[in-house]
Parts: structure tokens; sequence; C-alpha cells
């Protein structure tokens, strides 16, 4: 593959119908909204590079901003047909390295009914050898040494 470059104008044209247009806040509080096309530059930028959001270059929006945004896309589809349109064949390999670094894989095996069935184990607990009597306040200091009476 070519090294990677935001898209241009004419690629933005064919994937901006694909993408689902964001409301603006009815409350006039908080950040404006991000650019769409700068968090699909940012978006395509780590899944091409294969680095982690929080390595992204500062030219994009926030990291957080633009992973939210990857996995609603990713979540309804649009990533997939975006990718589709961009790349063409190559879309499939660079979606499979995406899917192969997310946390929570597509291919997971469900957990089968007797997992979930077995029973909870409770974690150790430590208890004192049964020849040492327990001291009767948490405070209670013995000393090791015997006391002349």
């Amino acid at each position: 593959m070519n090294p990677y470059r935001d898209i241009n104008d004419e690629e933005w044209q064919r994937v901006a119908p694909l993408l689902p247009e964001l409301r603006p806040r009815s409350e006039l509080r908080g950040r404006p909204l991000a650019n769409t096309r700068s968090v699909l530059n940012g978006v395509l930028w780590v899944m091409y590079s294969g680095a982690t959001w929080s390595a992204m270059p500062r030219k994009y929006p926030s990291y957080q901003t633009c992973h939210r945004r990857f996995k609603a896309w990713y979540e309804s589809g649009v990533l997939h047909r975006v990718m589709e349109q961009l790349f063409g064949a190559a879309s499939e390999e660079l979606c499979g390295l995406m899917e192969a670094r997310m946390r929570t894989h597509v291919n997971e095996k469900p957990k089968s009914a007797e997992t979930e069935k077995a029973p909870v184990v409770a974690p150790a607990v430590y208890s004192p050898p049964a020849s040492q009597p327990l001291p009767s306040s948490p405070f209670a200091f013995h000393s090791p040494f015997k006391h002349a009476a």
C-alpha cells in the first residue's frame, strides 16, 4: 500500500453522503462538534499506521473523539462502506487488521451454558493456625519476652 495521506476533495465528495450527520447540541454549552472530515482522516490514520489512538498527530481532533466516532461507525457498518468506497479491495485488509487489534473481537466464542452455570468459588481467606489463640483485641500486643512477676 501507499503511504497514508489525508483524503482529498474528490474522495470526500464520494464518502460524505455515507457518514451520518451529527446534529449540533440543543444547548449552547460544551465544545462544538469536531469536523467530520478531520475525524475520518484521524480514524484512517490510526487504521493505516497501526499506531495507538493516543499517538495520533495533533492535526486531527482529539483521539477520544476519533475513537468514539470510530466505534459508532464500525458498529453501524458505516466504516466498512466508507472503506470500500475509498480503497476498494484493499479495504478488506485494512478492516481485518483493525478488527484484529480491537479489544472485543468480533469472532469471540460465546460462553456455553455449562460455563455460565459453574458455581462461583469464593477466594481463599487467611485464617491463622488453630494452635495460636486470637488476641482479644486487634490492638493487643504480647511481648515475646517473659515478664518477671
